[in-house]
């Protein structure tokens, strides 16, 4: 016997990944009901080859007996919508940034702290983290299993589709604007996206890092561990889709390349793809679509101690969203909600 289950946000990015990711993994569903504000009730989307859904109002949908929840429509409507979802005994796996550092909140990356997943229970809510920290973590777990990471640097290239849809459009249309000699018509970001990178995601906060740069370091101390230092710069480049970063990471113990190397090619959601040669990498280009994190470039630090640089990739729509809260599920299914049944 398969789950209701209820995707909030289905007319977005993330939403429509969602659902396609839930069919091509054959999650054991009876029926999925696809949600969205009312402006978008009526529209269809898509759910594996053959199903079409259409969307439902939100605002009038009724979550008793909905077994699970899988929420992507931000993180206003999830602060209204998910704990009237949680409170009609729906589980909610929500992907938008409102209840990441809640206490009581499970944050969760299946390959990296499955184990934490018991405390849903407490609000029958699960949070999945920012898309620049789960591929990060992913590849990192491993090493500071090893290893000991006690510091980490990283510099993000993150793509525009983790804005949105009207953020990718911008990218378009800025493109052919440059071409065809236009005006630069700017909405989504505060400067040119087209042929450019912007060193700004999110909000600036007191200490002048941007909200985005801060979600890494709480949440990577939340799910990986508290006491790791993290210090990261967050720039938005021309890309529609994958995020990219470069890592520089710091060990309590003696760490080489080729340990590291051995270590991730056996580590759960990690593609080693590492040769010192043209090609011999991964970009955002080859990662869209995929769900590895990929993981290149890795080499030893001589600056400090025990250090590592590593180049990690992934589809933020796939791994850094969809499939990462799919994963979630598929975790509920297997340890707690057939034992339930």
């Amino acid at each position: 016997m398969g789950y209701k289950i209820a995707v909030v946000g289905a007319t977005g990015n993330v939403g429509r990944e969602i659902l396609q990711t839930l069919a091509e993994r054959n999650f054991p569903a009876d029926e999925v009901v696809a949600l969205a504000s009312s402006r978008s009730v009526g529209r269809e989307v898509s759910y594996g080859e053959t199903d079409i859904l259409k969307v439902q109002d939100l605002a009038n949908y009724d979550f008793t007996g909905t077994d699970l929840g899988l929420f992507s429509p931000g993180a206003k409507v999830s602060r209204e919508f998910v704990p009237k979802a949680a409170a009609a005994g729906c589980i909610v796996i929500d992907n938008t940034s409102c209840f990441r550092m809640d206490p009581d909140v499970p944050l969760i990356v299946p390959e990296v702290n499955e184990h934490a997943l018991a405390g849903y229970r407490t609000k029958n809510i699960i949070a999945n983290p920012n898309c620049s920290t789960i591929q990060m973590v992913v590849a990192l777990k491993p090493l500071h299993d090893a290893f000991g990471i006690k510091r980490i640097v990283v510099a993000t290239y993150q793509s525009t589709s983790g804005s949105g849809k009207a953020a990718m459009d911008e990218l378009f249309n800025q493109t052919r604007a440059v071409y065809v000699n236009d005006p630069i018509q700017k909405r989504e970001f505060t400067k040119q996206i087209a042929f450019n990178v912007i060193p700004h995601i999110d909000v600036f906060m007191d200490d002048g890092a941007t909200k985005e740069e801060w979600k890494m370091a709480a949440e990577t101390k939340k799910i990986l561990d508290p006491a790791i230092r993290l210090t990261a710069t967050c720039v938005r480049v021309p890309v529609f889709i994958g995020h990219a970063e470069a890592v520089n990471i710091e060990c309590e113990r003696e760490i080489t390349a080729d340990g590291a190397r051995a270590i991730l090619r056996d580590a759960p959601g990690v593609s080693v793809v590492d040769h010192r040669a043209d090609e011999g990498y991964v970009t955002p280009a080859e990662a869209a679509g995929e769900d590895p994190v990929y993981v290149s470039r890795i080499r030893e630090d001589a600056t400090v101690e025990n250090g590592l640089n590593l180049w990690i990739v992934a589809d933020n729509l796939r791994k850094g969203a969809a499939l990462n809260a799919v994963q979630i599920a598929e975790a509920l299914d297997r340890q707690f909600l057939k034992q339930a049944a």
